[in-house]
């Protein structure tokens, strides 16, 4: 059984793999910091929904202190107030990525538990003592829908994982007080269709979703054979049915993460919806060195402004021999605008 697990780095250069892929105002800067803590968002139990409606002018202070106090008017990107109980901008997260059929795929996967769980901790721990005034929540961001190198008797080029497997990962993030990512590879079938499989799962407080266009391949190719896309459309079918089951259970906004280290992997970003139900950030996925992730930063998260940011880490691929090495939350947090979303691979 064909399976692709696998992330690849372009900017000038991209391979695959296959298994299963500023200006800033100090005086304002240092009274937001000072302020912070006011009402951050965050409980002891993230499966409980805050009923408190949304502080307008607290979170527009934390926009504004999350986008290094940006003067070009890109950032903070204008859209609606969230549904109360948001999670960002008042919570960073910091996941592990990967799936348990592959030790390749990424270190949710790669090592025991236990181990994982550990390392997680520390990785959080950092990033807490790195940025003291947004509050570190943990997660685990398990690929549930993997591309393929062959099609499968359905001819979709994608493989569902059992929900055993799903259960799992979400009874392992419950032991850990963590949240859940849901990650979709959809091959040639497509995002409302692969998203509905899932809805069950999107129904819990603590479960998210992720998209990945690098293996939506719209003309028939083979996952993998070339980067695939997302126009507005495919990102807006998950954005619609995520804000449903938000407005249907009556939780809390759900958070898309929308991968992407190309120009083509997303078209027509300033048509992606942007509603009180749903917090959507775009991943700066990809490794390699780090001038070029940051020239991918600023040429295809920066430059088209969407809501929120991410920003992939590759435990192996970035620390290369005679590589520049791993962003460390130090570095990133320089960035405009900060990542607020932080995936460990």
């Amino acid at each position: 059984m064909n399976k692709i697990f696998a992330k690849s780095f372009f900017c000038l250069l991209f391979s695959f793999y296959f298994l299963c892929s500023s200006c800033c105002n100090d005086a304002e800067k240092a009274n937001a910091i000072k302020n912070s803590k006011e009402k951050d968002a965050h409980g002891a139990d993230l499966s409980i929904v805050s009923k408190e409606p949304i502080d307008t002018a607290l979170y527009n202070k934390k926009m504004r202190a999350l986008c290094n106090f940006d003067s070009t008017g890109k950032w903070p990107v204008k859209a609606p107030y969230p549904l109360a109980g948001a999670l960002l901008p008042y919570n960073r997260i910091v996941a592990f990525y990967g799936n348990l059929y592959s030790k390749k795929m990424g270190i949710l996967g790669e090592i025991p538990r236990d181990e994982m769980f550990q390392k997680l901790k520390q990785e959080v721990n950092l990033w807490q003592k790195a940025d003291t005034t947004v509050h570190v929540i943990p997660s685990l961001h398990y690929v549930a829908i993997t591309a393929q190198g062959a099609p499968g008797k359905d001819k979709k080029y994608r493989l569902r994982m059992p929900f055993s497997q799903i259960d799992t990962i979400i009874n392992w993030s419950k032991q850990i007080n963590a949240l859940t990512f849901l990650d979709i590879q959809v091959g040639h079938s497509s995002v409302k269709e692969e998203v509905a499989t899932l809805e069950k799962y999107l129904s819990m407080p603590t479960v998210h979703l992720g998209i990945d266009p690098e293996f939506s391949m719209k003309n028939g190719e083979i996952p993998g054979s070339k980067i695939g896309t997302f126009n507005s459309d495919d990102i807006n079918s998950a954005i619609d049915i995520l804000a449903d089951i938000v407005r249907k259970k009556n939780l809390s906004p759900k958070v898309l993460i929308v991968h992407r280290f190309t120009q083509g992997m997303v078209t027509d970003y300033e048509k992606i919806k942007k509603v009180p139900e749903v917090q959507v950030v775009m991943d700066m996925d990809g490794f390699g060195e780090k001038y070029l992730k940051r020239s991918t930063y600023l040429r295809y998260i920066y430059k088209e402004p969407v809501q929120f940011t991410g920003f992939k880490l590759f435990y192996k691929n970035d620390n290369k021999v005679k590589t520049s090495g791993m962003f460390t939350p130090q570095e990133l947090l320089q960035f405009t605008p900060q990542p607020i979303y932080i995936q460990y691979q």
